[in-house]
Parts: structure tokens; C-alpha cells; sequence
């Protein structure tokens, strides 16, 4: 969901206090297109349609999120007061183009599991985001990755508890396993983060849902599993890897056997795509 204050926020950083460069010109109705200038996923057209609803632009949508788009393809066709559009202008092309860029990043990182996976003969492991993300637009980005075709991940640490090192190293995992439990509903999973592989069996013995096997090189991995799955613990918990993960190295941990490789480089390392607005003469 997008609120208005939040466009009304975004639209008070942009514009300033004395606006100048959108008002010298004679306000009259113009004809606009939106196109991209490269081959990309296209995200970010929610928030870019509510700036244009907002600021009362007539617009046709003819892509829809997680689309495909070639260059030169046309996103939106626009109609509204010129001062409109260009004010408009620069808020909504920043928010496709960053947004297409986490699509697109991500939809290479998901099709390089795939095919990993696919030729080995081994379940999909999900691409999944991080918490390091942008403030103040962490849900546009978590968007852009479902986009992607990856998974968002925790919005905020509400969403589950995760018990990480600094827990451990405060309480020691048993305890801090046992005072999670206790104050969780049952409608949420604990996560347990491990370093090693005697943490990483530890949690699986007490009941952990999930486990994130962090920094863990791929080879200490396969070794994790194959201890779990000698005690038949492996079926009973959710893999996750994470920590050091990028492209160059994404195939070795897709045939780990991890149930979800989750990563910051999915939104942290996109590219912008380059995105346009051009007055389309009548």
C-alpha cells in the first residue's frame, strides 16, 4: 500500500521550497511517453502510477510489474498539465529506474540458480533479499525483488525472530532459543543464525524452523547437510545460506542443496536502468 503522505513527502524533497524550473512555462495539456533505453524488468510502476494519480495526469499503463522490456519499449503514455508532468517527471523515472534495476538484478540471480539447479537435477534454491535496504522506501525495494522473481524476505524484524551471533554470544543458544520460544506466537518461525557446524546441528536438535548457515564456505555446507541428513534432521528444517554471496560465486552455493540463498547484493548491487521521459508533439 502507498500513502498519500508518502508521496506528498517524496514530491516535497523534489520540488523544494521555491520551484522555479517547472512553473516559467505556460501551463497547457501536453502528450508525454515513458520509455526505457534498455533491456530490463520492469518495477516500480505502482508507486510511479500513484505520483501520476496523484498529481491528476491522465496515463495508459502498457507494462505490467515484472514484465520484460526492450529497449525503447514505451512504459506509460501520458496526458495532463504540463507543469504537472514536469514535476511529476523526475520523481517517477527515479523510482522506475531504481526499482527496474533491482528487478533486473535479481531476475539474473534467480535464472542462475535455475539453471544450475535444473542441470543437476536438484530442487530450486529461492533467491531471497535482505534487511539492507533503503529507509524510508524498503517496501518499493522488497517489491522490486518479488518483481525479480525472488522472494522479499522479513520486512521488518516483526515478521519472524531470528536469533543471531550477538544473541548467542549475550545468552548462549540453548536459552536464547528457549526465551524466544516462549514469548512467540505460534504463528511465527525462529530463525537461528550458525557460524559453524556444530551450532547449525545444535539448532536443528532444539527445533529451530529455519537455519541461516552464515559465511559458511559452500564445501562446509555440503558437510552441515550431510551430518543433518545422517541424523535425519534435515527434512525438519528450512536451510538458508547467506554471507559472501554474489554472482561469481552463486552457482558453487545453488548446489549446496540450501532450501534459500539470501543476499544484499540483490538490491544493493543493481545498476539503475535508464529510463525517459519525452513532450510528444501532437
Amino acid at each position: 500500500m502507498i500513502l498519500q503522505k508518502e508521496i506528498e513527502l517524496f514530491l516535497e524533497e523534489d520540488l523544494g521550497d521555491e520551484e522555479i524550473s517547472c512553473t516559467f512555462i505556460q501551463s497547457q495539456n501536453v502528450s508525454a511517453i515513458i520509455f526505457v533505453k534498455e533491456d530490463c524488468v520492469v518495477s516500480g510502476l505502482e508507486i510511479a502510477s500513484a505520483i501520476l494519480d496523484y498529481m491528476k495526469i491522465s496515463y495508459k499503463q502498457l507494462k505490467a510489474p515484472g514484465d520484460f522490456a526492450k529497449t525503447g519499449d514505451v512504459l506509460y503514455e501520458l496526458e495532463g498539465d504540463s507543469v504537472s508532468i514536469l514535476r511529476a517527471e523526475r520523481l517517477v523515472l527515479n523510482f522506475l529506474s531504481h526499482l527496474s534495476g533491482i528487478a533486473t538484478n535479481t531476475a539474473e540471480y534467480v535464472q542462475i540458480v535455475k539453471t544450475a539447479a535444473n542441470a543437476a537435477g536438484i530442487d530450486v534454491p529461492r533467491i531471497a533479499a535482505t534487511r539492507k535496504t533503503t529507509p524510508g522506501i524498503r517496501k518499493f525495494e522488497k517489491k522490486a525483488v518479488l518483481d525479480g522473481g525472488g522472494d522479499p524476505h522479513r520486512q521488518s524484524l516483526s515478521d519472524m525472530v531470528m536469533i543471531k551471533d550477538n544473541h548467542i554470544e549475550i545468552m548462549g543458544l540453548e536459552r536464547a532459543f528457549s526465551e524466544a520460544k516462549r514469548k512467540t506466537s505460534f504463528t511465527k518461525k525462529i530463525e537461528v543464525e550458525a557460524d559453524t557446524k556444530e551450532q547449525a546441528m545444535k539448532a536443528a536438535e532444539i527445533g529451530a524452523d529455519i537455519i541461516l548457515l552464515d559465511n559458511m564456505t559452500p564445501e562446509r555446507i555440503r558437510e552441515t547437510i550431510a551430518l543433518m541428513e545422517q541424523k535425519n534432521l534435515r527434512n525438519k528444517v528450512l536451510l538458508e545460506a547467506s554471507g559472501g554471496i554474489r554472482k561469481e560465486n552463486l552457482k558453487e552455493y545453488a548446489l549446496t542443496g540450501v532450501d534459500v540463498i539470501s543476499l544484499s547484493a540483490v538490491t544493493n548491487d543493481a545498476k539503475w536502468i535508464d529510463v525517459s521521459l519525452d513532450i510528444v508533439k501532437k
